[in-house]
């Protein structure tokens, strides 16, 4: 099943997503029918559900397809490492391989397919980069290789919007991303469920997905969910380690390859391509899963917090 919110005449549903394409419709569940009771479900117990007349995508408007109580966003592909440090001639740092590394992102500045990201205060380098989330269904702590999976119930695009000057500022910190991530992450254009997805392993059990990202019509990259070196099974075994994942939280793959400007950047002139601005369209694809496209806007001027105190 695909899992959409959207809104129609003013109203929200909770629906499933049918066709493709121009033929795509969405047929509303009955309430209070929602989309953490539907990820806890099999899919069987989906099945059940009856389900309204169809409408037209092109009739409604594609919602965030749900609130998640929190965000762990994990880097798993190593090009995107490599792109991103061979700038600043650090070697591949081996630690990495010792565990999946993430941060927490904002559940509370999630955006939807379709809506405008205005750029954060005081950002210059602002950027794209192309995730796939997972999304848990069942709540688990200390899971294992061997249960992991069945604690995602779906996954969808995920694009995690970065201000890469701004991560400049936070890495001085020493405490992890703030600014730089805080402002947009966008989910959607739905959720589909993690049994119709299954189909697509490779012969070592990766989804082998084809991701790409295009920035006003222009394809900036393309790389395969199979390309990372943590899969999400063991980003979950690492992330419920010692604390409990619960239904609806979301898991981020962490930028595949090519799936930034930063990369770019890192790989070669750090002033070409230039930095989002406003104007700037960005659609992402995830073969099997859906696309999202958000347009990029000015955003609001930064407030000033004044300066410290001294010892």
């Amino acid at each position: 099943m695909r899992i959409a919110r959207y809104e129609l005449d003013g109203s929200v549903f909770v629906g499933a997503v049918e066709g493709d394409g121009d033929t795509t419709t969405l047929r509303a569940l009955p309430p209070p029918v929602g989309v953490i009771e539907l990820l806890e479900q099999s899919p069987a117990q989906r099945a059940e559900h009856p389900l309204g007349e169809p409408v037209p995508l092109s009739e409604v408007r594609l919602l965030v397809p749900l609130q998640p109580p929190s965000v762990r966003d994990f880097v798993s592909f190593e090009q995107h490492i490599q792109g991103m440090i061979m700038g600043d001639g650090i070697p591949f740092p081996e630690a990495w391989y010792g565990a999946p590394a993430f941060y927490f992102s904002n559940p509370n500045s999630v955006y939807a397919t379709g809506d405008d990201i205005p750029v954060p205060p005081r950002a210059q380098r602002y950027d794209y980069e192309l995730e796939v989330g997972a999304i848990i269904g069942r709540r688990g702590a200390d899971l294992t290789l061997d249960n992991a999976r069945e604690a995602i119930a779906g996954y969808t695009v995920f694009n995690d919007w970065s201000a890469r000057d701004l991560q400049g500022e936070d890495r001085k910190l020493g405490m992890g991303w703030a600014k730089g991530k805080d402002t947009a992450s966008t989910l959607g254009p739905w959720i589909v469920t993690a049994d119709e997805l299954e189909r697509y392993r490779d012969g070592e059990g990766r989804l082998d997905l084809r991701m790409t990202v295009w920035r006003g019509g222009e394809q900036m990259g393309s790389d395969t969910l199979a390309s990372t070196a943590w899969t999400f099974e063991q980003m979950l075994v690492y992330a419920s380690r010692g604390t409990a994942l619960v239904p609806g939280d979301v898991i981020g793959s962490g930028t595949c390859g090519g799936g930034c400007l930063g990369e770019l950047w890192g790989r070669g002139d750090p002033r070409n391509p230039s930095p989002l601005g406003p104007g700037d369209v960005v659609r992402m694809t995830v073969e099997h899963i859906g696309t999202i496209e958000n347009t990029v806007v000015a955003g609001p001027e930064p407030v000033d917090y004044g300066s410290s105190r001294r010892l």
